[in-house]
């Protein structure tokens, strides 16, 4: 992973919270994640670090942490040096909880890609991590893999057919959101049918499609699905036609 601080405010924060955690003897990993651990962070970026932690104890780090952060000196450092600058730091068990509604956004390939996969390790105590990477990675089982496709195109299946009953009733916006809300399914099944964890739904698209699942021929068809011309006509069930289309091809086992 390309690990870059875009400051040194961004790297003496990682290093002094990966400090101060490393002294709590619960810790069991301290992880910088997102654009930092890619390499792709800015002067205003957050900077974004998960600690791992047994489940008995991570209701009690929690708060500890809260009242920390507001007076350790270096997230103060950190939020002068750009413009949107701050700390993200998530305490978490490495219990990869899944709701089961198919009307829930599920986050499970997101928590596990960006905890596992897309992370850099800046501290680790014991075997927890370990045991949680050779769980989940290079990727979850085929088991999973086949019930987490059927709730992908389950998901879209049920967003999509509101689509043109929303616009008969001159509901555009709402249309529009259950399109959006079904790319981002769209992306998820992409990423469980070919194996590969994503890193969001709403940025780095591009980069996913194209260089991740190295399909770069869907990129323009995915960008098309937004480019809406006229709101208020039948063009979103247009594209909630183009857009189960893609689901029926592409969100396959």
């Amino acid at each position: 992973m390309p690990t870059a601080y875009p400051t040194e405010a961004h790297r003496v924060a990682a290093d002094e919270l990966t400090e101060l955690f490393a002294e709590r003897p619960e810790t069991q990993a301290v992880l910088l994640v997102n654009s930092c651990a890619r390499g792709k962070a800015t002067p205003d970026s957050c900077l974004d670090m998960l600690v791992l932690v047994p489940p008995v104890v991570r209701d009690d780090v929690r708060p500890w942490w809260r009242e920390e952060r507001e007076r350790h000196p270096a997230v103060a450092a950190l939020r002068r040096a750009g413009r949107f600058a701050d700390i993200h730091l998530g305490v978490i068990d490495g219990e990869f909880v899944r709701p089961h509604a198919y009307d829930e956004h599920d986050p499970l390939e997101l928590r596990v890609g960006n905890t596992l996969c897309w992370s850099v390790t800046l501290f680790e105590h014991g075997d927890r991590l370990a045991e949680l990477q050779s769980e989940w990675l290079p990727f979850y089982s085929d088991e999973l893999r086949g019930e987490r496709l059927d709730w992908c195109r389950a998901f879209c299946r049920q967003n999509l057919d509101y689509v043109p009953w929303l616009v008969g009733r001159e509901l555009y916006f709402q249309a529009f959101a259950r399109v959006y809300r079904t790319l981002e399914a769209l992306l998820c099944g992409l990423h469980v049918s070919r194996r590969v964890y994503p890193i969001a739904y709403d940025k780095w698209i591009r980069e996913q499609v194209v260089e991740n699942l190295e399909l770069p021929d869907l990129y323009p068809r995915l960008v098309r699905l937004l480019e809406v011309q006229r709101l208020e006509s039948n063009e979103l069930v247009d594209k909630a036609d183009d857009l189960r289309a893609l689901v029926d091809e592409y969100v396959v086992r």
